[in-house]
């Protein structure tokens, strides 16, 4: 495991992140705690999760978890908010009224007195950036929160974010999460490049698409249990004829690196430039120990070339990056 600077903070995060959002869903209590050991024995020391996964549970069980033995105090952890709480509009959002409850209520069941890194689960064009920023300010300044970070940020509103941090002297964002794979390379036309131009850390979650990199999925063929089925995701999000032709391609090259294709799919991203730790997310003991045999497989100019002829830097075989945006991206019709 080789482990890298979070952004300009100088923190050392494992170059993969435990994702949990399995946990406490599809996922056990029981079958969850045993993945985060294995995680943490292989040297993993980042774990990510968000208030809204499992309705709650995942924090749940990860502060369980972690409350043994110490575990807690070597764990760069990660927690997510903004997504709604209840039924109240206003228990939602990026709001000051929201963010200060919620990091209270993820301390609580985290069972910790803080949290590494408090990240916003998406931007928002109706609060303004200043007030979420000074209501993060005031964790950090409380000592609640160690650093802040987006996630799925456009790049314009991520560069306004350090604008108006740096104006009012308030803590800045220091990581980016966004959608991130070689079937959708959307990130690479702005966002990466305004990360690594301000020094934020490029989190990218869904590095294996879902599955779809898995190497359990090929054209026709699929579990009857999984998330795409007919060539569509649980979201609607459809796999092109060049996602296809990409994982017929890749099945090759991990038989020819013996390797799996999840591997190579998550060694590809975490050797991407600007890249600092991809999001594995396992459901299984068995997937959490496949996953990180990443960290033997060696990306090479020749595979990288191989790759970039079929799906080319900032390409799209798979609508990821948008739909995750809820971005409509279907033709309109302006009417004057």
């Amino acid at each position: 495991m080789q482990y890298r600077p979070l952004g300009r903070t100088g923190v050392q995060v494992s170059q993969y992140c435990l994702g949990t959002m399995m946990f406490g869903a599809k996922t056990n209590k029981v079958d969850s705690i045993a993945i985060i050991d294995h995680a943490l024995d292989q040297g993993v020391n980042f774990i990510d999760t968000a208030n809204v996964y499992a309705r709650n549970e995942s924090e749940r069980i990860l502060g369980e978890a972690l409350a043994r033995d110490g575990k807690r105090e070597h764990v760069v952890l990660a927690t997510k908010a903004f997504m709604p709480q209840s039924d109240d509009r206003n228990d939602r959002g990026p709001t000051r009224r929201h963010l200060l409850k919620a990091c209270d209520d993820s301390l609580a069941r985290l069972k910790t007195d803080w949290i590494d890194l408090y990240q916003m689960h998406r931007s928002s064009a109706d609060v303004p950036i200043d007030e979420t920023l000074r209501a993060l300010d005031d964790l950090v300044r409380a000592g609640k929160v160690r650093y802040i970070g987006c996630s799925m940020f456009p790049a314009w509103q991520m560069v306004e974010s350090l604008w108006v941090a740096k104006e009012l002297g308030l803590h800045r964002f220091v990581c980016e999460q966004p959608a991130y794979h070689l079937l959708d390379r959307t990130a690479e036309r702005e966002m990466i490049p305004a990360a690594q131009t301000f020094g934020l850390a490029i989190i990218p979650w869904g590095p294996l698409c879902g599955g779809l990199l898995s190497g359990k999925y090929r054209r026709g063929e699929g579990p009857a249990d999984g998330r795409w089925q007919d060539g569509k995701d649980n979201f609607a999000r459809e796999a092109t004829p060049l996602a296809w032709d990409t994982i017929d391609m890749l099945a090759g090259m991990a038989a020819e690196k013996g390797c799996s294709m999840s591997q190579l799919a998550l060694a590809w991203c975490a050797s991407q430039p600007g890249v600092t730790a991809p999001i594995v997310g396992p459901r299984t003991l068995e997937q959490i120990t496949d996953n990180l045999g990443a960290v033997d497989v060696e990306i090479t100019a020749d595979d990288r070339g191989r790759i970039d002829a079929l799906v080319p830097p900032c390409s799209v075989a798979v609508r990821y990056f948008d739909r995750a945006n809820a971005l409509d991206l279907r033709p309109h019709r302006h009417r004057i």
